[in-house]
């Protein structure tokens, strides 16, 4: 509180209190930084100016920085605590052994130094760009994740790491961190799992001029990631792309019945072609099946009358066989009849034996000599 004695003085009292500090100016010069207590200051017809600043915000924010470090270094040094970071550089800043911040390339900070206490570290990213797994995971519980880029990997897959748009390194599975520091980090994953790719509902022309479309699928996976992803741009629109022109081709050179009938051989001819062409670039296909071949309306409704006719004709055949095998074969037994009167005898007697079971009454005339020569008269109870 300033008294009446302070002003006949042209002083000024000031209290800073131990959460704050503050900038002395008078005259538009800075003088100093005031640390807590009570201080009596000149106020020369009153240009004095006290900057307060709070030591809950500890970074040190003002207009009159400069003047401070160049005027006072040993006041700035007293009571601030400077980090500073250099091309591909960063530094991890601590307070009381918790992480407080990550500077990047080239920056820096002013810290009170009575905020702290106050310890860092920096680190030369061009050296190892890598975080080591202990790091990374202070970093993401303090949720300072700025500076570096996570690459989680899973299991049956590997990931290719590009630094500036230049391969660096093939990451196995699990979760790696690389620091940022001023270059562009990308990854590409690729699964080295086996796969299937399905091509649908692609039309051929077959040399009959048939159009048909067809159904693919193709079982693959990747043996080297890195030629798979640097020797194309997608290899997988690259499988597809030669499964449709090596069917095209194929399928176009053949007639339709021959491409009906003879569906596997076209595959294995096919097949070959495709699997040299996608070892080239690591990958590895191992089964291609033509699933499909679905023809035009029209063309279903002629062949299916054309199958039907052939079945017709094949039954046709069945038939007339075996017309001519039971006219053979009467035509044995007449010949056995003819030879053995015996035989001929018994079959009398089976076809008597066959009638008497469907009458009640059977008349026989002439005698059983004179059976198949004469007339057999039957005669039931009530035609009688």
């Amino acid at each position: 509180m300033t008294t009446f004695l302070d002003k006949i003085r042209g002083r000024t009292r000031v209290v800073i209190s131990e959460t704050e500090r503050a900038l002395h100016i008078c005259k538009g010069e800075l003088q100093g930084i005031l640390g807590p207590g009570e201080h009596s200051l000149e106020n020369g017809r009153g240009t004095l100016v006290i900057e307060r600043q709070s030591m809950a915000m500890p970074q040190f924010r003002s207009a009159y920085e400069k003047a401070l470090f160049d005027k006072l270094p040993q006041v700035a040094e007293e009571h601030l605590t400077v980090i500073r970071t250099g091309p591909g550089e960063v530094a991890i800043v601590e307070r009381d052994n918790r992480i407080h911040t990550v500077l990047g390339p080239d920056e820096r900070l002013v810290l009170w130094t009575d905020a702290g206490p106050w310890t860092f570290e920096v680190i030369d990213t061009a050296a190892d760009p890598a975080l080591t797994q202990k790091l990374m995971r202070r970093l993401g519980d303090a949720r300072q994740t700025q500076q570096f880029v996570i690459v989680p990997v899973t299991d049956g897959s590997i990931a290719l790491l590009f630094m500036d748009g230049v391969l660096t390194k093939v990451l196995e599975a699990g979760v790696h961190a690389f620091w940022k520091a001023g270059r562009t980090v990308t990854q590409k994953v690729i699964d080295l799992k086996r796969q299937a790719l399905d091509v649908t509902g692609q039309e051929v022309l077959t040399l009959d001029r048939v159009t048909i479309r067809i159904n693919l699928s193709v079982d693959y996976r990747v043996v080297d990631p890195v030629k798979a992803a640097t020797e194309v741009k997608d290899f997988t629109d690259t499988l597809y792309r030669a499964l449709q022109l090596v069917f095209r081709k194929q399928l176009g050179a053949l007639k339709l019945d021959q491409i009906l009938e003879k569906k596997g051989e076209v595959n294995a001819e096919a097949a070959g072609k495709i699997k040299a062409d996608m070892a080239e670039i690591g990958v590895e296909v191992s089964d291609i099946v033509l699933k499909d071949v679905i023809l035009p309306g029209e063309m279903r409704e002629i062949l299916d009358k054309v199958v039907a006719a052939e079945k017709e004709a094949e039954a046709n055949v069945i038939r007339r066989r075996e017309e001519t095998n039971a006219t053979r074969s009467l035509l044995n037994t007449a010949k056995v009849m003819a030879e053995n009167p015996v035989m001929l005898r018994l079959k009398e007697l089976e076809a008597l034996e066959a009638i008497a079971g469907k009458v009640d009454r059977l008349t026989v005339h002439n005698g059983t000599g004179g059976l198949m020569n004469d007339l057999v008269r039957l005669r039931d109870d009530n035609a009688a």
